[in-house]
């Protein structure tokens, strides 16, 4: 049996999000704050026997930040089962509670908490009139978090995730429409009390490590305590008895010491000459409290570990943050394989971020190696090097979307071709763009190196503070991993950045000109016919896909950073390419021509000399404010990030404000009334179209105002 969905309504940063699992290990993954802890506490409150009361206690807190108003609504949270065993114990649990009959056997199940405002709370919004909102708002306003109850039910068949179920379920807020129905059997039938999930199932969950040393210093939640506890039940009363008899007799030992006596004949004497006879304590006695319960005996145990070879053996306070969180998960490990050796119907092992100061090898091994045999192992991680290892088809990713969190299923309709592609391409590096919030696919190291520079010293703002990855594919073959991004999987913005390679001369075969010119006009060809068939195949595979769009080079990378208009930056590395003075001054002279056949031939020649990284990289050191970014360039940066914050368009326009200045491109006097300008916007007193009216008035011929000028 294991996990195969999990729906989410209205629980915390979720409004509505399914993720979906496979049997054995499966990987969550997602940045900070996109409800990694949140998934699995959802999943805790149905399955850890430990969450359960948890579950009966949901707050205010914890209805979706973004609804506003909760009052009114439920939090569902619903787990759905697959290949539940035919063995008859599992059949009854299920045929009487959670079960979904097909045929003569229980094959799958749904289990679900639901958090609903009690019976007469719903009676009196299906009263309500259609359109009542005078008195739907009496309604909510009336009631509180006591006029909630938690119901656990199962044998439901509807998808909680449809807008248009929940609102047949619960009703329509918006326009104040509830269904006469006030306990639609399509939730479920509640589970009858004698029934208990978590009983019957392995459930380990091993959170993620802030301080181990607290951990282990705390009786509740200390592991190798745990263990203790779980084996200190089969230990046979024979074999505690001489132990308790050695405590017994060396308690009486420590309490007949000479000095213990003579301090407690001091303090009963002290006090009688303090206080007198009928005052004083009518006995008192020093003594040894050493426990004879095993329970008690157990928690005196402590772990200690050899970490650096050198045959000393150290407390968990003096190992690495790595070496003690590594003793943790091993001993949470151990605890979840007592309790798979009791032969429940189901295991589950949820381990949540275990890179936290562990090695990038130890992380790879661990997943790996951490696979039981019929267990269900779910990781949540924002570790790139644990995702490279991870399978596609068994990863959710977790993603913002504003004040919402929302999952995607990154292989969900993909032929096994297009996963094998996919997979292929997903190594340490490109891995990262299972963590963007937006993505800028390239081709090369040129654009790799460049656009990041060319963007930073430009914008003053960087791609990672924008939340665009910018991934090199080193090829041509963008749909491997464009593929991805649609409505059906990673609903993220991206933007294919990609060469159209059209001739920077003309490519009409000359007679008897010279081989070498022959040979470059037909590789021009080739490569314009290339560039041609790419764009078509690119412009059909991204129709009608909201998510993805593609922006050419008419020519090359390079070639479009002269024809922008930065002619003199690439000039500045020829003598670092050249050596001969007369070839500087030819390249010089090709370079700042303008004409395209010139100087187009010219950087193509010198890129492939350095090789297009090493060019890049060398280019990078001339890039400035006043270098000119190719319109392409930031119209796709601008496509995955649509829309800027205040604080962006602030920082934005005060950079090319502060660069103008340092070279006196304005005075500082209209740089005085554009800051005032800024700061008035920043404080919610100008509006954005007013904002870059402004800018336009204070920096008239800037590029900032063709590249920015369609963000909102």
């Amino acid at each position: 049996m294991y996990i195969s969905k999990l729906s989410i309504v209205n629980y915390r940063n979720f409004a509505i999000a399914t993720l979906r699992f496979d049997k054995g290990v499966n990987t969550i993954i997602g940045e900070n704050g996109a409800g990694k802890s949140n998934i699995f506490r959802a999943m805790r409150l149905l399955l850890d026997d430990n969450m359960v009361r948890a579950a009966y206690r949901l707050e205010e807190s914890d209805f979706h930040r973004s609804l506003g108003q909760w009052k009114g609504h439920w939090i569902i949270i619903s787990l759905e089962f697959e290949e539940i065993g035919p063995e008859e114990a599992i059949q009854a649990l299920f045929l009487h509670g959670a079960g979904v009959v097909e045929g003569e056997a229980v094959g799958r199940a749904t289990y679900n908490l639901v958090f609903r405002p009690k019976k007469d709370v719903r009676q009196k919004l299906s009263g309500l009139d259609d359109g009542d909102m005078i008195g739907l708002a009496a309604i909510r306003q009336a009631m509180t978090i006591a006029d909630y109850e938690t119901v656990f039910t199962g044998r439901s068949d509807v998808d909680f995730c449809d807008p248009a179920i929940y609102r047949e379920l619960v009703g329509d807020f918006d326009h104040c429409i509830f269904p006469e129905e006030i306990d639609d059997p399509r939730i479920g039938a509640r589970m009858p009390q004698f029934l208990s999930v978590t009983q019957e199932i392995s459930f380990t969950f091993i959170q993620a490590l802030r301080d181990v040393v607290a951990e282990f210093h705390n009786s509740r939640t200390n592991p190798l305590l745990t263990l203790l506890k779980s084996q200190s039940g089969e230990i046979a009363p024979a074999i505690m008895a001489p132990i308790v008899a050695q405590v017994q007799v060396l308690n009486n030992s420590i309490e007949a010491l000479e000095d213990v006596q003579k301090v407690r004949s001091d303090i009963r004497d002290t006090i009688k000459d303090a206080t007198g006879e009928t005052y004083s304590p009518t006995s008192l006695s020093i003594k040894s409290d050493l426990s004879d319960e095993a329970d008690r005996l157990f928690q005196s145990l402590r772990l200690f570990v050899g970490e650096s070879g050198e045959g000393y053996e150290g407390a968990i306070h003096e190992l690495s943050l790595g070496g003690a969180n590594l003793i943790f998960l091993t001993l949470k490990l151990l605890e979840f394989k007592y309790q798979k050796a009791k032969a429940p119907i189901a295991n589950f092992l949820l381990i949540e971020e275990p890179e936290a100061h562990i090695h990038t090898h130890i992380q790879k091994t661990l997943f790996d190696r951490i696979a039981y045999e019929d267990t269900q192992i779910i990781y949540s991680t924002h570790s790139t090097h644990i995702s490279e290892v991870s399978n596609i088809e068994r990863v959710n990713i977790l993603g913002r979307n504003g004040t919402a969190c929302e999952a995607y299923q990154p292989a969900q309709g993909l032929s096994p071709t297009q996963i094998g592609n996919v997979q292929r391409y997903l190594d340490a590096v490109r891995s990262n763009l299972l963590f963007a919030r937006s993505v800028v696919l390239v081709e090369g190291d040129a654009e790799e190196i460049l656009i990041p520079i060319l963007f930073k010293k430009i914008l003053g703002v960087s791609l990672d503070e924008l939340g665009v990855s910018l991934i090199n594919i080193r090829s041509t073959g963008f749909e491997n991993v464009a593929d991805l991004f649609d409505d059906n999987r990673i609903r993220k913005r991206c933007s294919i950045v990609t060469d159209l390679d059209t001739a920077v001369w003309d490519t009409t075969p000359v007679p008897g000109e010279p081989p070498a010119d022959a040979k470059f006009r037909a590789k021009c060809r080739a490569a314009q016919a290339k560039g041609a068939d790419r764009r078509d195949r690119l412009e059909l595979y991204s129709q009608g896909n909201p998510w993805l769009s593609t922006y050419y080079a008419t020519h090359t990378f390079e070639v479009e950073l002269i024809a922008a208009g930065n002619a003199a930056q690439v000039a500045s590395i020829v003598p670092q390419v050249y050596v001969d003075p007369p070839t500087q001054a030819l390249a010089r002279a090709e370079l700042m021509s303008g004409d395209v056949g010139r100087y187009g031939k010219r950087v193509l020649t010198m890129a492939k000399h350095e090789g297009k990284g090493w060019f890049a990289i060398l280019l990078g050191r001339y890039v400035s404010h006043q270098t000119t970014l190719p319109a392409y360039i930031h119209q796709a940066i601008f496509f995955a990030r649509n829309a800027l914050t205040s604080e962006l368009f602030f920082d934005i326009y005060n950079h090319r404000l502060q660069c103008a200045l340092a070279v006196d491109a304005v005075t500082q006097a209209v740089a005085d009334v554009a800051d005032a300008r800024l700061r008035a916007y920043r404080e919610g007193a100008m509006d954005l179209v007013a904002l870059k009216n402004a800018m336009i008035e204070a920096l008239p011929h800037d590029q900032i105002h063709a590249i920015l000028g369609e963000v909102e």
